[in-house]
């Protein structure tokens, strides 16, 4: 219904419950038929009836708000323009330190060139449309990753591209934009951080993290060429999920104390598996499960395919159960020896050769996420207003922003020059001289986010904790960011491999 014109003396006379219209933003809303059914109830919006409630509406909301009630909006103030700048899919953010430096306006970078830019404007614009809408239907309700959205990741080789560099990418055009051949880790950093920004911790995990850990095992381990194409086919199509299956009750950092066996049968044609494995990501929904295993000599890895005998059970965690966490029983399973990733026995290169890459993610992750703190934090503090000034005029908020930042750009500063370094490394000389410094990084990072998370918190009040509105991205934050600390091997532990590494390589010549 259009009302014709739109003035402020026309907006002041609808000031009743039943014919209530108010300002926001230049924009004018009628709310008469949305009183009852206001999440806040009737008398927040009686308070504001016939007025201009811009002020009162960004004390308390944020643009998506209105967003999703644009149909209440009946026109515009006669001779004026709204203000609020509303991002387009794949918009990079104008709020200050939103973005890392090298993709602000006139951001300049000695590691990323064109092609990287032209990625990270072709994921985002991908993410905004097809994965944060669905990532926080999931996140909130708890239900898995749907088929539509990991085949829309297939169609455009982001499946593939979640593996990180090599042989795999070759001959892809990867969203028309990087051939699979020039494709290093730092395309690899801009497609991690890309995917964060759905802002949902559980989903994030739920979204295929389970294949980016395990598939690359797959790939670089199995001697059974035609069994090796077959899988990863499977899996690049999105037909079949993959996950990793090595933690268990008993051993978590501690791989070597794992209990799981696998008992050759007398003819040496297959193995026999049978033991458990916790909180394995994404396993509720995985066809096949890279899994540890203790073989008489030593430590094995076993592509196994889900069978009768593979039991799998929700686990419940901080996070949201999208993530498909779970507890995985295997009940004398029988796997062909075909399924041997690696040498037998010597399994523990197999899933040591993979955590380089994995720990590398998580510090993409969890710093792009610490960086969405500190957005929102801005966001917040510049709308918000107590004792009648606006948060960011208060020294004491201005000084929890600097900390918060200061360790976002230090955190991003370090991850691109070890992507940098990734990028010119062999395999072989990564693992020899960048798994200290990516232990230490992942360490570090995680140590900010526990920084970050407090002041958040602390900034947003009773919103910092509440699951829905304002603080939503702050309180998950809050909660989950703990998933960084641990998986892939605990801040301590990775601390101490960082120096353990270092002083592998001491100079004798300096003591």
């Amino acid at each position: 219904m259009s009302h014709s014109p739109l003035t402020r003396e026309t907006v002041a006379s609808h000031n009743k419950p039943s014919d209530l219209w108010c300002i926001i933003d230049h924009k004018v809303y009628d709310l008469s038929d949305f009183v009852d059914a206001h999440p806040g109830g009737s008398v927040v919006l009686e308070q504001v009836a016939g007025t201009d409630a811009t002020t009162a509406f960004y004390n308390l909301h944020r643009q998506e708000v209105l967003e999703k009630y644009s149909s209440l909006c009946i026109g515009t103030l006669s001779g004026e323009k709204p203000e609020v700048i509303v991002p387009k899919p794949g918009d990079l953010s104008p709020v200050p330190y939103a973005e890392p430096l090298w993709l602000r306006e006139e951001g300049k970078s000695p590691y990323f060139k064109e092609s990287h830019r032209k990625l990270q404007r072709k994921i985002r614009e991908f993410v905004d449309r097809y994965v944060s809408p669905e990532a926080m239907e999931k996140e909130k309700d708890g239900s898995y990753i749907s088929q539509e959205l990991i085949d829309r990741m297939a169609k455009n080789d982001m499946l593939a591209m979640r593996l990180g560099p090599g042989r795999h990418l070759r001959g892809k055009n990867l969203l028309g934009v990087v051939k699979g051949e020039e494709f290093d880790y730092l395309h690899d950093l801009v497609q991690a951080q890309e995917f964060v920004r759905a802002n949902s911790r559980g989903f994030q995990d739920g979204n295929m993290a389970g294949m980016m850990i395990s598939l690359t095992a797959v790939l670089q381990w199995m001697g059974n060429e035609e069994l090796k194409q077959k899988v990863a086919q499977e899996v690049f199509s999105g037909k079949k999920k993959m996950c990793l299956a090595i933690t268990e009750a008993f051993a978590g950092s501690d791989v070597a104390g794992l209990r799981t066996t696998a008992t050759k049968t007398p003819d040496g044609k297959h193995y026999i598996v049978r033991g458990t494995k916790k909180w394995t990501t994404n396993g509720m929904w995985c066809d096949y499960f890279v899994t540890g295993c203790r073989t008489d000599k030593g430590f094995s890895v076993l592509l196994i395919p889900r069978q009768d005998g593979v039991e799998t059970s929700l686990i419940k965690t901080s996070y949201s159960t999208a993530a498909g966490t779970a507890f995985v029983e295997f009940n004398d399973v029988k796997v062909p020896v075909e399924n041997l990733l690696g040498e037998e026995h010597k399994g523990f290169i197999v899933i040591m050769s993979n955590f380089n890459h994995e720990r590398f993610m998580m510090c993409c992750a969890v710093i792009r996420f610490s960086r969405t703190v500190v957005e929102e934090c801005l966001k917040w503090c510049n709308q918000r207003i107590v004792f009648g000034k606006k948060l960011i005029e208060q020294p004491a908020i201005r000084q929890k922003l600097a900390k918060m930042i200061s360790h976002v750009e230090a955190n991003q500063a370090w991850l691109e020059q070890i992507a940098y370094q990734m990028s010119h490394m062999s395999y072989a000389q990564q693992s020899k001289h960048l798994g200290g410094p990516i232990g230490l990084l992942k360490s570090f990072s995680t140590r900010s986010a526990h920084e970050i998370a407090d002041e958040a918190v602390n900034i947003f009040g009773g919103r910092g904790l509440t699951q829905t509105g304002m603080g939503r991205v702050v309180e998950q934050f809050h909660r989950t960011y703990k998933f960084d600390a641990i998986l892939g091997g605990t801040e301590e532990i990775l601390a101490d491999l960082g120096v353990r590494q270092a002083m592998k390589n001491f100079p004798k010549s300096m003591l």
